[in-house]
């Protein structure tokens, strides 16, 4: 279910590490009754970070980026996921229509021919269709390596969408639609829609995510007599603030002292010595803008803090209240972050978020962060039937796997609570 990549980590497992290993096959049972009731997101990327204390995931993106940071290695496994996923959505599919975000970097578009590549190779006519209105003709997009895509204008007839002669079985956005949902794709109703229209950030929230999450970490971590909260970002109160007026920014204050308080009381308990801190950070996603740490409520007045909430020029947003969770792991003496790569309910690889400008508390998702592709561990070699915890090389992606998987399984719980109209999407 999940590669065995290598991890920047190299010291002895820790007790939840231990104890995820030693429950592999609860897990995966406990996993495969989750998905006969739940449907995952066809496609899904999660960012982790792992503090030594805790692991835990900060962001679940349904219209997921940075596949082009998998290795060739991985595709394989990315391919088989692909064919699984649309044999179980339109087996006797041929044409797969997908539909990009606007970026035009040459990071987003290697990604957009590594998932040509994947589908290309699961048996798909893969083309690309434009929401661009003003886009007549088709129109080419250079490579970084010198190949070349075509993004051609959208047709749309009656309730099903296309291209001049290509007619696709299903249609696939990689547009988190954070600006609403466009006229053109409404009401294709005889065609599959992935991800549905609901999962875009003009609708799903955050707040709702992590929510969804709680409910399952609680679930899983019965499974294996563990407190959730190893494995969960405790999160407090959201709300809307105003740059004009200051409205609403005493409430996130205030929400933002009582979380810290409750963070404060964890960390007596566990013994932490680390000063806890929380992160605002937009409801909506907001592009990774507005994102602000705390370690005392108080910061929040000064002027500076105030205007990051509003970066971008936003006169107003919808604020969340996270518990902060630092990143314990280094490439190279720079701050990294894992990121899990998954198609329908299998892990399809990583990479790791890298940043040489940031500290071990800071959002990574910033101007100057690098990538690092996850190898494949040179041993396949399962661990010896009874061996301890460690006797055996243990698979430290596994843990990364499990919790990106977690995530994955709350957002199928959110986008069932969420969607205005579940039959018109199964």
């Amino acid at each position: 279910m999940v590669p065995h990549l290598i991890t920047a980590l190299t010291g002895p497992i820790n007790e939840l590490e231990a104890r995820v290993l030693e429950s592999m096959p609860a897990i995966e049972r406990w996993f495969r009754l989750e998905w006969m009731e739940h449907t995952p997101p066809f496609y899904t990327s999660v960012d982790l970070r792992n503090a030594g204390f805790k692991l835990a995931p900060v962001d679940t993106d349904l219209f997921p980026r940075g596949f082009d940071h998998l290795t060739e290695d991985m595709l394989p496994l990315a391919v088989q996921a692909a064919m699984a996923a649309i044999e179980k959505i339109c087996p006797e599919a041929k044409n797969l229509l997908l539909i990009p975000a606007a970026s035009t970097s040459s990071f987003y578009l290697e990604h957009l021919s590594r998932l040509v590549q994947v589908f290309t190779l699961a048996g798909l006519n893969v083309r690309l269709g434009s929401l661009d209105p003003a886009l007549e003709a088709p129109r080419k997009l250079v490579l970084p390596d010198g190949g070349e895509l075509a993004l051609e204008p959208l047709v749309r007839r009656r309730r099903r969408l296309g291209l001049a002669g290509f007619d696709p079985c299903t249609v696939l956005l990689n547009d988190d639609l954070a600006q609403g949902v466009p006229r053109t794709l409404r009401g294709l109703y005889e065609q599959y829609l992935l991800p549905p229209l609901h999962a875009g950030w003009g609708v799903r929230r955050m707040s709702r995510h992590f929510q969804s999450y709680e409910e399952v970490a609680k679930k899983f971590a019965k499974l294996l007599g563990m407190d959730p909260w190893l494995i969960t970002p405790m999160t407090g109160s959201h709300g809307r603030v105003e740059a004009e007026g200051g409205q609403g920014l005493e409430a996130l204050q205030a929400g933002a002292d009582a979380l810290l308080a409750k963070l404060r009381r964890k960390h007596k308990e566990y013994g932490i010595a680390d000063k806890p801190y929380v992160v605002l950070k937009a409801d909506d996603g907001g592009r990774g803008q507005g994102v602000v740490t705390l370690r005392d409520a108080a910061e929040l007045a000064a002027p500076e803090l105030r205007a990051q909430l509003f970066a971008g020029g936003a006169s107003a947003r919808e604020m969340l209240v996270q518990e902060g969770v630092p990143t314990h792991e280094r490439i190279n003496d720079a701050v990294a972050e894992p990121v899990v790569c998954m198609i329908d309910r299998y892990v399809v690889g990583g990479y790791y978020r890298v940043h040489a400008g940031r500290r071990a508390d800071e959002n990574l998702v910033a101007p100057g962060a690098a990538f690092v592709p996850l190898a494949f561990a040179q041993s396949h070699h399962l661990p010896r039937r009874g061996a301890k915890p460690g006797a055996s090389p243990p698979n430290r992606f596994y843990m990364y796997g499990v919790i990106g998987r977690l995530a994955m399984l709350a957002a199928a719980y959110e986008l069932e609570a969420t969607d205005p109209d579940a039959e018109s999407y199964e």
